[in-house]
């Protein structure tokens, strides 16, 4: 399988997510600049984490217009699998890829620590290699995680299983104690309805092995795997 990694002025993330799938998955990964329109030969693309043109105007607001969000935005219309990780799933909701907004943390400041997501749903490209109501320990690092959308649109995404993770306790229990940075119903990442986009804030790539004091967040990258192979 071969991933595209996009690259804006200012991501960060890009080679952390570059040595997960190489080292560690074993799979052909390259670097997509975000003025380059051929991505046809990916299959499956993902927008890492960072600061995309320093996030000064709103995270993700300047990124949207980058040339390759074109690209992307017909490679989602096509079918193909797009994985957005914190800034990247910042950048899809300017977009329009999925629903809804990116509010500052309700606390005000950066936070960066390891959070405990529940998957709400197994059944997508996503998260295939896990169970349904499994708890994975996943650092986030990010001040605009605080998701929204209109009392219809969150109906929505809970009416189809939209909402694939949701911060918990280690135990699996949702609440507001649980929840980091003020996040609706303490959604952590949703999926698209025709289910081959996926934005969530945790970072996956900061928890793919031991050394880094949790393998959960490879099983995000698995499931990709798997759903490209079967």
């Amino acid at each position: 399988m071969k991933f595209g990694i996009v690259v804006f002025p200012g991501s960060n993330c890009d080679y952390d997510v570059y040595d997960v799938l190489t080292r560690i998955m074993g799979q052909e990964a390259t670097f997509l600049w975000h003025k380059q329109h051929d991505i046809d030969r990916c299959d499956a693309v993902i927008l890492p984490g960072g600061f995309s043109y320093g996030d000064y105007l709103r995270t993700g607001a300047i990124a949207r217009f980058s040339p390759i969000m074109e690209e992307l935005a017909d490679y989602a219309e096509k079918g193909g699998r797009l994985l957005g990780i914190c800034n990247g799933f910042q950048i899809l909701l300017e977009i329009g890829l999925l629903p809804g907004a990116m509010l500052k943390n309700q606390s005000l400041h950066f936070i960066c620590k390891f959070v405990n997501v529940r998957v709400e749903n197994a059944n997508t490209y996503f998260t295939s290699t896990c169970q349904t109501g499994e708890v994975l320990k996943i650092p986030i690092a990010h001040n605009e995680g605080n998701y929204y959308i209109d009392p219809d649109g969150l109906k929505t995404l809970e009416t189809n299983q939209q909402v694939v993770l949701r911060y918990a306790s280690p135990e699996g229990d949702v609440s507001l104690a649980a929840n980091p940075n003020g996040s609706l119903n303490n959604i952590a990442g949703i999926i698209n309805k025709r289910g081959n986009v996926m934005g969530l804030m945790p970072h996956p790539e900061r928890a793919s092995e031991a050394l880094l004091g949790s393998e959960d967040g490879k099983k995000i990258f698995q499931s990709m795997i798997r759903s490209m192979v079967q």
